[in-house]
């Protein structure tokens, strides 16, 4: 591992891994922590609870489909969801730039709010601090949520191997967030108009729970995308995958000129997407659970 922090260290790929696991599991050796998993599971009276935390440095910090403040709501809405729990509670904490406008917060606040009101969830607690100018890029945030786990959803969390005879079905486009970021960041690079796909995936993925259908694997693929997550099962199942970028690229609203491109484009974040491994006898079932709701009517 590097001697240095680096900006890959943060981009969810080998490096992230190896930060993770070198650093913070040697350090912080736990039962909950060892599950390596978006959020920590635990019991309590009330039953089976999930904890998650998640921190938001995105530059810009306004986007099409989105900014920091409804992204910093959806991060851990989403992270509990995959993990099958229901989000409950959650704290923000902030760090703001000397200088920053009022009004630019005001709004990152407001978008928060009203993300978290659509959600289902409630903002109980939180912490600001201000560092002086260029000590930070305008505002970062830091969300974490708590949610409990209802008592059927509970066998999805029993970690069932991902098998050979499981297949993957993704519910969204392929990196729409991490495009639009990279068009926002870059406008004379792309031509097309492309719009982030960050929202709130609590209700699709309880639709899913309580169709009652075997999933083995569920996850938000945020850092290293579609990619990311394909290394990770390859990893952890020790078995070798099979994909069909023709298949997940087939209804992308910006052209693909070249392999390449393709092939980068499944390693870019998405917002409002799952990635589930199910038995290959399931996906009609999954599919037709999931056009019940807004975010899932074009499984792929």
């Amino acid at each position: 591992m590097d001697d240095r922090i680096t900006l890959a260290h943060g981009s969810g790929g080998l490096a992230s891994q190896e930060l993770i696991e070198e650093v913070f599991f040697s350090a912080f050796d736990n039962p909950q922590l060892d599950e390596a998993d978006d959020a920590a599971r635990f019991l309590t009276d009330q039953g089976q609870w999930c904890m998650s935390t998640d921190s938001f440095v995105v530059q810009p910090q306004d986007f099409p489909g989105g900014d920091i403040g409804k992204l910093s709501i959806c991060g851990t809405v989403n992270d509990l969801a995959v993990a099958g729990a229901t989000s409950s509670l959650i704290s923000v904490g902030l760090i703001l730039e000397e200088g920053l406008s009022m009004s630019d917060l005001t709004r990152y606040i407001k978008s928060m709010a009203k993300t978290a009101k659509e959600a289902g969830v409630q903002i109980v607690t939180g912490d600001t601090k201000v560092v002086a100018a260029n000590q930070c890029d305008k505002i970062y945030i830091n969300t974490s949520g708590v949610g409990p786990i209802k008592p059927h959803h509970y066998p999805y969390n029993q970690q069932i191997p991902v098998e050979p005879d499981h297949a993957f079905i993704i519910n969204g486009y392929v990196g729409d967030h991490g495009m639009a970021i990279f068009s926002s960041r870059y406008p004379d690079q792309v031509n097309t108009p492309i719009v982030s796909d960050c929202a709130c995936l609590n209700d699709l993925i309880h639709t899913v729970l309580e169709a009652k259908i075997q999933i083995s694997f569920m996850r938000d693929p945020t850092r290293g995308g579609v990619a990311g997550v394909l290394n990770e099962i390859a990893r952890s199942s020790r078995l070798g995958l099979k994909s069909k970028p023709a298949k997940y690229l087939s209804e992308m609203k910006l052209p693909v000129c070249a392999n390449w491109w393709a092939l980068i484009r499944s390693t870019w974040q998405m917002k409002a997407s799952v990635f589930y491994f199910v038995r290959k006898t399931t996906p009609i079932k999954f599919c037709k659970s999931c056009t019940n709701t807004h975010l899932g009517n074009k499984p792929n």
